[in-house]
This record gives structure tokens, sequence and C-alpha cells, in this order.
């Protein structure tokens, strides 16, 4: 089946207290989407935010972001009054999130909440279903924040080692605060899961990330130090990132913790299982992040200050894929193929029969050497994007890029300027074979640099930051995007036009 979709995290929509959430906003893009003949939502990881404000380096994969809770839904049901929000200067521009004021502000009016909330029967219950990983994430939050926020492997040492007898004691010491962000994340689900049903209902698949790492400080690692590569210290032994390239002579040195692949394959990958399971739940299809990184990975010396000393090391492969398969065989997943692939990593692909990703902006680099990702290559079983959040938008590409390029370009999509460069290049991505097509929603609106969502490898202010300006996603945008979905035989199949 032929369908397409949408390219958008929610924080990057927009409305009141600076930042995109689960409110008004979010419902009324499910609406454009359904209007647009969109099959897809695609989103970034809901986790909390961590390094960088980037939501790839979360302290937790289990728990949502608290970013994300709509606080005007928490003051239509009482537990907030619109005064709270008020009295805070939440944004300097409604284009760009302001991270530094989200975590000034945001726990401090979820606190006024909690103070007002009496408790209920669907609490406790979300308490108790998910208590397989809330207990020690809320643990875990309740006491960075007893100790300024250091990270787990600076605690003292009971706690760092989790001490039996030291964690019961600091459990009833912090009773209210674990409390707390146990009822923090029940917002975050129940937000979510209305939020999920409504775009569900309206014919709205949500397609979400699962980051193939997990960093230093996290709820994950201080609970299963044994999974990763550490020393008797708890001290990483190496690292992740990527070799030098191109785009970086000293490649990309990430910082993550390496997992323990023997140990896991031994343990039958159990770890992964539970976390493949529970992103199924939140998501209807899960996009693998680095894919290339399960077949052989990038390992630096920690310490190292470049990825330059790196080496490959041989990952779970196949073996770790199927067995996610067999474990959940109702999981959708797409592989994110993308970097330096070599035929192990491509034959694993294949033989898993995962969709991989064609990106357009990187077929017309070199015309002696026909891309990949030149449309007339792609199987069907593949998902094609203009460009994903991790590259310039389509104008920016447009605007950037060496004149060969652009005049390759220019003849193969056959573009003109009654079209619009950027609509030609939407065009030959919903033209194609790809069984799905998707957007990113600043190529929709024809945005350039200033709308890229992050810039890989390069620590900045400007990523994760862009928000969609008020009024920008009109019916005439939607009925036009629907006219193009519907001309390349994207439409649901439920809503197929004559």
């Amino acid at each position: 089946m032929r369908q397409s979709g949408i390219l958008m995290h929610i924080t990057s929509l927009p409305g009141s207290c600076g930042v995109g959430t689960m409110g008004k906003e979010a419902f009324d893009f499910v609406d454009f989407l359904e209007e647009s003949g969109q099959s897809y939502w695609q989103i970034l990881p809901l986790s909390p935010t961590g390094y960088g404000d980037s939501p790839y380096q979360s302290c937790s994969t289990y728990a949502g972001n608290p970013y994300l809770i709509s606080l005007d839904k928490l003051v239509e049901e009482g537990l907030l009054q619109q005064s709270d929000l008020d009295a805070i200067c939440w944004c300097h521009s409604e284009e760009k999130v302001d991270f530094g004021i989200q975590y000034n502000n945001k726990y401090k009016v979820l606190r006024l909440a909690y103070e007002r909330f009496q408790g209920s029967e669907a609490f406790d219950q979300f308490c108790l279903e998910n208590s397989s990983w809330l207990s020690d994430y809320c643990l875990f939050m309740a006491l960075k924040e007893k100790f300024g926020g250091q990270p787990w492997y600076q605690w003292q040492e009971p706690l760092k080692r989790r001490d039996p007898d030291a964690l019961w004691q600091i459990r009833q010491e912090l009773s209210g605060e674990i409390r707390f962000y146990n009822f923090v994340q029940f917002l975050f689900a129940k937000q979510w899961n209305a939020l999920h049903k409504y775009a569900n209902d309206k014919g709205i698949s949500i397609i979400g990330d699962v980051p193939i790492y997990v960093p230093l400080d996290s709820v994950e690692v201080w609970t299963a130090p044994e999974l990763f590569e550490l020393d008797e210290s708890l001290t990483p032994t190496a690292v992740a990132g990527c070799p030098p390239d191109a785009f970086s002579a000293d490649g990309q040195l990430w910082g993550n913790p390496l997992y323990r692949w023997e140990y896991m394959a031994e343990h039958g990958y159990g770890w992964w299982i539970r976390r493949m399971q529970a992103a199924g739940k939140l998501y209807d299809v899960v996009r693998m992040d680095h894919f290339r990184g399960f077949e052989s990975f990038w390992s630096v010396p920690y310490g190292d200050t470049t990825a330059r000393g790196g080496k490959w090391i041989k990952g779970g492969g196949l073996e770790f894929i199927q067995t996610i398969q067999k474990a959940l065989p109702d999981l959708k997943l797409i592989a994110e193929d993308l970097g330096f692939l070599t035929p192990e990593v491509l034959a694993m692909r294949d033989d898993s029969g995962l969709p991989g990703m064609k990106i357009l902006e990187f077929a017309f680099d070199n015309q002696a050497e026909p891309s990949e990702y030149l449309p007339f290559n792609y199987p069907t079983n593949c998902v094609v994007y203009t460009g994903t959040h991790d590259n310039v938008t389509a104008q920016e590409w447009f605007d950037t890029s060496p004149a060969h390029s652009v005049a390759y370009a220019k003849e193969y999509m056959h573009l003109t300027e009654e079209e619009g460069f950027i609509w030609g290049m939407i065009r030959t991505a919903m033209e194609s074979v790809a069984d799905i097509c998707m957007v990113q929603l600043q190529d929709y609106l024809s945005l350039g640099g200033e709308a890229r969502m992050n810039c890989p490898g390069l620590l900045s202010d400007k990523n994760w930051t862009w928000r969609v300006k008020p009024g920008m996603t009109t019916r005439e945008l939607a009925q036009k995007i629907r006219r193009m979905t519907r001309l390349y035989g994207r439409l649901p199949q439920m809503k197929t036009e004559a």
C-alpha cells in the first residue's frame, strides 16, 4: 500500500508556554494531517531531553518528556490556574524553544499542579502497571534533585552501587519527591494516550524513534551496569561515535557507553525486547536509530578527545534483529540505514526484511556514479524522505549545494520555477515506488536554514528549537498536499478519491 506522512516533532508545534505540547495544537495538527490525506505523523523520541537538549540523549528510555505536557489542559482540569502560567515569561520568540526557560519553570508549575492533586484510582493503577521501570526512574530523578543534578556515578558509593539497604532508606526519605515524579509521568501518559488515540481514530499512525544508545548518566546504566562496557569503578572503557568522513575529519564523538553484546546475547536480549515492547506501545511504527550500529559499531577508547582513534567492533547482527522480530512479531520497524553501509549491514537489513530509508537530498552529489538514493534505484520496501531532522531543509539544500549538484537535480527531477523547486522535489519523492513517502513540514512550508531541526555533531542552541509559526498550517496548504497525495496514489485506501 502506498502511503505518505509528515515529519515534525511535537516540540515544534505552536502554542503557549514556549514549547509545542500535547495540547490543542497537537490535536489540530492531527486534523491537518487528516485533511492533507496523510497516513503518518513521524516524531522524534518522546523521552526526556538530556545533554544539548537532545531527545537522543535521555536519562530514561521509558519515561515521557515533561516539557510535552500541556499546561493548558491542566488548567482545564483545575490542577492549575491561568494566573500560574501568566506569571512566567515562557519564551523570547514564538519561533524557537528556549529550553533554559523550560528547565527552570516547567517543574515549578507541575509542582503546583501536584499540590492540588488529590490522587485517583487511575493514578494508582498507572503506578502499579508501570512499576517495572517507573519505580527506579522516579527514585533516580529524586536522587538527582537531592544531589543538585549530579550524575549517578558521583553519588555516595552505596547509592552509586545500589546497595539494597541504602536504597530502602533513601526511598523512605524521598517518598514525597518520588510520588511527585510518578505524578508527572502519569500526566504525560494520560495526555499522550489521548493524543495517540485521537490520531489513530483519524487514520493517522505515529512513527516514533528508538535511539540506539543511552547516555552514561541514565537510569538504564545505573540499574544495569553489567550490560555496558564499564570497568570495576563503573567508568566506561570505550564509548560510541562514528568514524571520520567527508563531513568531519575527526568523526563524531558521541560519548555513550557501549553495550556488552555477548552478554546481552547470553541473556536472550531481554533488555532490548522490553525496550522495544515499550516503544511498540508508544508508537505504531518504530524507527531503529543508527541501524548500522547493530551490525558493527565504532568503538572509541574512553578519554579520547576525537573519534579518530576508534575501531569497528561487531554488534548483535542479524541474530539480534531476528530475536526482536520473533519476540514481538506485530512490531512494525523501519531501519535507519544511513551512514557508512557495508555489504554486511545491507545484508542484515535485507535478510530481516525491514524497510530502509532513502534521502532524496543525498542523490545528486555525483552524476558520474548514480547514487543509490536516486529514485530509479529504490526498492518498493523503503521509506523515501526529502530530508530528515538531521539534514538541511530542501530550500537550504538548493541554497547551499554545489552548482553541479543543483543542476543535476533540476535536470533529473524536471524542476521548473513555475512549480517551485521544493515542490518538484516533493513530487519526485511522492511519485517514487517507495511504499512510504515522508516529508518534513519545513519543506511543505518552503522554509530555509533558519528552520533546520538539528545539525549532527554540533552543540548549538539552534538544535531542536524550531517551531511552526501560528497559522502556517492552513487549509489551502492541506488541500495542496492532498492533491499531490491523491495524484500519486498515496491517499488512505478508505478515503481514496476518484
